[in-house]
């Protein structure tokens, strides 16, 4: 078990701090429980230029997507009000329920092989809360306020004009950006049309979609403005369920204790190494990047998301004093403890394996869900009636096209034979791309053919090439007749 793991960290000169010190001093909160504000110094380096990469490149796919069609479909829209649902263009309906779930689970269990391997790379690089807040707002309060000692000295001094501005400024756009994010959020629910006519018919003819979006710009800005990093170390289900999937065989940012154990300040001229002093000189520079305020040299720790912010600071101190870089870097546990390289654990084959099944599983359900969804359901409290030597009954039917394309049906009675169906109107039923078509039909057999009270009969919906769409059980009332 390692030294995280008792509840203890290693400190400077390679002695061991009770956690609690080390949080009462360095945390975001101290020990009466009050916040401490983080001002992590404006990080750069090779990680954080890959990290703005990836983040410009997930920022261009949030604000596109929602303008993005497929076949007339949008490609992602998670309409819960209205129950429809589009992903990768394909509709799916309250009946496709056990799909989503399936699919939820199956990123559920994604997100765990992905997190037994790699840990929280994901909280680092991906996740909306990091891109936004590090990449958007902590970018702007840069160029308004500037870096790390700037910030503390403009919230130390007096409400002078030039913090009345600075601030005002700042808050300012944090609320413009707040609500643009808020507009293309809804985007995602409701499609880009509906919520550029809400805005075009403004607020006062939609009172009840402004006051939800107002709510949810307050809540961004609350988010990014004010609650930040203690959205990951106090609300974020994810990194406490990191303690529980991540081993010693699991890759994170890491401090290498073993080579920069014990900590000195740099000497310049000095033998280091004869003087039993490592590598690490003690600057500081891997706490003051940090956005959720930790010292990544205690250990792993459940606050840390591995935004790499202290592999760039402390690389480019490493660089400046002549040692290799890598004191801190991405490693598992044994790879510092044991220098065993990383390798592909059971444990991780196993979630692999249950992943590609689940995998497959959805793609087969996805193909086998058919185009058609056809119910025939006897309206309550309905019975037959006669005419003509013949039996009839009435069906309120539903048909639902999960097709790109419109489709024009025609119904048949499959068993028993001889079985006629009549429709109000056309012969067949027009069914609009993913729409659902409601509607009544009268089905008659002769009354020789209905043997029993209740008979089971089988109903085809079939397009106008003929091809059997969907098929559906059901009943057929006729006269209660005695068996001799």
């Amino acid at each position: 078990m390692s030294d995280t793991e008792h509840g203890h960290f290693r400190g400077g000169q390679g002695q061991v701090v009770d956690a609690e010190t080390f949080r009462d001093s360095v945390g975001t909160m101290d020990n009466t429980g009050k916040r401490k504000w983080v001002y992590p110094k404006m990080p750069s380096g090779r990680y954080t230029n890959y990290r703005t990469i990836v983040a410009i490149l997930l920022l261009i796919t949030f604000f596109v997507l929602p303008f993005v069609k497929i076949n007339g479909n949008p490609l992602f829209l998670i309409n819960v009000l209205d129950r429809k649902f589009f992903l990768f263009g394909q509709p799916f309906f309250p009946q496709d329920f056990f799909i989503l779930a399936l699919g939820s689970i199956t990123a559920l269990v994604f997100i765990i092989l992905f997190t037994v391997a790699f840990g929280r790379i994901f909280c680092g690089w991906i996740c909306p809360q990091t891109i936004f807040m590090e990449m958007v707002f902590r970018k702007i309060e840069y160029w308004i306020e500037g870096d790390r000692n700037k910030q503390i000295k403009l919230d130390k001094q007096s409400w002078n004009s030039e913090k009345i501005w600075k601030r005002g400024l700042k808050w300012s756009i944090y609320v413009l950006i707040s609500l643009v994010v808020t507009h293309f959020m809804f985007m995602y629910i409701v499609g880009y049309e509906e919520v550029l006519k809400i805005m075009k018919e403004g607020p006062i003819a939609n009172s009840t979609n402004f006051l939800v979006m107002v709510l949810f710009t307050a809540t961004f800005y609350f988010v990014f403005a004010w609650f930040r990093e203690q959205a990951c170390t106090l609300v974020c289900p994810y990194g406490r369920l990191q303690g529980v999937l991540i081993d010693k065989q699991t890759i994170n940012v890491y401090y290498d204790f073993k080579r920069g154990e014990n900590r000195a300040k740099w000497r310049k001229g000095e033998d280091r190494q004869a003087a039993g002093k490592g590598d690490c000189i003690d600057c500081n520079q891997c706490v003051v990047v940090c956005p959720t305020g930790i010292d990544i040299r205690d250990g792993q720790q459940l606050e840390c998301v591995n935004c790499t912010a202290c592999i760039d600071a402390c690389d480019e101190v490493m660089e400046k004093v002549g040692f290799p870089k890598g004191l801190i870097r991405y490693a598992t546990e044994d790879e510092i403890e044991k220098e065993q390289p990383f390798k592909f654990t059971t444990r991780m084959k196993a979630y692999a394996a249950v992943l590609i099944a689940m995998i497959g599983f959805m793609v087969f359900l996805m193909q086998d869900r058919g185009t058609m969804e056809a119910k025939f359901i006897k309206p309550a409290g309905s019975t037959y009636f006669l005419r003509d030597g013949k039996i009839t009954n009435s069906y309120n039917f539903t048909l639902l096209n999960k097709s790109n394309k419109d489709i024009k049906l025609s119904i048949k009675v499959l068993e028993p034979k001889h079985g006629e169906v009549t429709l109000s109107g056309e012969k067949t039923v027009l069914v609009k791309r993913d729409q659902i078509s409601k509607g009544t039909v009268n089905i008659s057999f002769p009354e020789k053919e209905i043997k029993m009270s209740k008979q089971n009969i089988e109903i085809g919906v079939y397009d106008e090439k003929g091809k059997e769409l969907d098929v559906f059980k059901t009943y057929f009332e006729g006269p209660f007749k005695l068996a001799f």
